[in-house]
């Protein structure tokens, strides 16, 4: 297996610290607001490279963070004249509801099953702060704490950026107490009316990055992860720093690999909340069926950006009505054969199509190439369901766990009817046509095809039956 490793800029074989374990961190949301489809690219990449990692034979121990104090949180709260406890709980709740109507599985919890919380772990943050200072790496001024970047000879390793030239970039601030620019707060003095907690500098709250290195290493209990994760806007300063914290306080690696997701596009205009270009993930799954919007995301690496559209979600929508009708016919034609028979020569294009999806996931998660081995596998079965014989049979009786097994790694959930009642009304009503066909009344089983159609139900005759699926 490969991945591109952000760190030394190059495709590298992946080996694990521990042959079967893998320990992996991702940055997750700040909760100031809903999650927008931006946020729902990143948690769901890293869904799927969770789940293949998984489907390869590791025990992934996964960890997301929420960050749940941080000076857009104050500014929201400020702005909204709300508790700032009250926005964060509000938006938490809105970011598990997201995570839910996305399929997205929960990563380690805390004692009271919750996604790491960094309020939750500020005594830990400043017992590391409190080292950072004790080994020269940090020094206090007048309440606030900074990271001595100087300190720190690797500084930059990262983002690959030489240290002069950052300062020559960096705006000085007039009324700055660093003592160089480039320096970065590890703990903040509150102002009046903000959060605040106890310590040794005085009242405050943490800085941003010092959250991500504790919690990471807190809950994955280890000085060195497998994999950190992000969103290529974290490289530098976020991930930069986290590295110089992480290292400074502990002499060894941070993290082993370092996996950088591209950004994402609305109508090719930067997504910007201050201009409203922005689409919340709630909106996008009242418009589209999520399996449509994983399928967009899965057309792109990564590692790439990608560009929302209304043209490239009705495509995504298009493949996946596509997908999801010959699924329903395969399931109805499957239910009807005899799994058991066995054609060598079927088993083995299965087989050739499972070889080729790994090659491609091994090759650095490259969910395009494999999307086009499902997509081909499906055209494959629909092709066979246009014959009846002892390969087709074979095919399709065997080909249903494979396509479950791919699908699954993607978080995909084809003929997944979200309404009970609708279900049950379309077949009543499909089962009613059938009659009126057999009968051959034909005004009235066109009725109920533009009856069923104006309900947002397409059903499709086959030769094993009629099938149908939500528009």
């Amino acid at each position: 297996m490969q991945i591109y490793n952000s760190l030394t800029k190059e495709k590298q074989e992946f080996i694990p610290i521990k042959k079967n374990l893998i320990n992996m961190y991702t940055c997750g949301v700040t909760v100031y607001d809903d999650c927008h489809i931006g946020h729902a690219r990143s948690l769901y990449i890293f869904d799927v490279i969770r789940r293949y990692l998984e489907y390869r034979g590791y025990k992934v121990n996964f960890v997301r963070n929420i960050t749940d104090i941080d000076d857009k949180i104050i500014k929201r709260a400020n702005e909204l004249n709300t508790d700032w406890k009250e926005l964060v709980d509000k938006y938490i709740a809105s970011y598990k509801d997201d995570l839910k109507a996305l399929g997205i599985r929960q990563g380690l919890v805390d004692k009271d099953g919750q996604e790491p919380r960094a309020t939750k772990s500020i005594p830990d943050m400043i017992e590391y702060i409190k080292v950072l200072i004790e080994k020269g790496y940090a020094y206090e001024i007048e309440g606030d704490v900074y990271f001595d970047v100087r300190s720190f000879p690797e500084y930059g390793k990262l983002s690959g950026q030489n240290i002069d030239q950052m300062r020559e970039g960096v705006r000085i601030e007039a009324d700055s107490k660093k003592k160089d620019p480039l320096d970065f707060a590890l703990w903040k003095e509150s102002k009046e009316n903000e959060p605040s907690w106890e310590s040794p500098w005085g009242k405050g709250r943490p800085g941003w990055h010092i959250e991500c290195s504790v919690m990471s290493q807190k809950f994955l209990k280890t000085d060195t992860l497998d994999i950190h994760a992000g969103g290529r806007d974290l490289i530098f300063p976020h991930h930069e720093n986290e590295i110089a914290q992480a290292q400074a306080k502990t002499a060894k690696p941070f993290a082993n690999y370092w996996i950088h997701h591209g950004l994402l596009t609305i109508e090719s205009q930067k997504m910007a909340k201050s201009s409203g270009n922005f689409i919340t993930i709630k909106y996008a799954l009242k418009k589209y069926p999520v399996d449509a919007l994983k399928i967009f995301y899965l057309q792109a690496h990564y590692s790439s950006s990608m560009d929302f559209s209304e043209k490239s979600m009705e495509a995504a929508k298009a493949t996946y009505a596509n997908i999801d009708g010959v699924m329903r016919r395969l399931v109805k034609r499957y239910k009807t054969k005899d799994a058991s028979k066995v054609v060598p020569e079927a088993l083995e294009a299965i087989e050739g199509f499972k070889d080729k999806f790994i090659e491609c996931m091994d090759d650095d998660f490259n969910t395009p190439n494999a999307f086009a081995v499902l997509f081909e596998l499906i055209h494959r079965c629909n092709n066979q369901l246009q014959k009846k014989d002892m390969y087709s049979d074979c095919f399709i009786g065997k080909v249903t766990d494979l396509i479950k097994e791919m699908a699954g790694i993607f978080g995909l959930v084809f003929m997944k009817d979200e309404d009970p009642e609708l279900k049950k009304f379309a077949e009543s009503r499909i089962e009613e046509r059938n009659l009126a066909r057999k009968n051959k009344d034909f005004k009235k089983a066109d009725s109920i095809r533009d009856e069923l159609l104006s309900k947002g139900i397409a059903i499709e005759d086959t030769k094993e039956g009629t099938t149908w699926r939500k528009l």
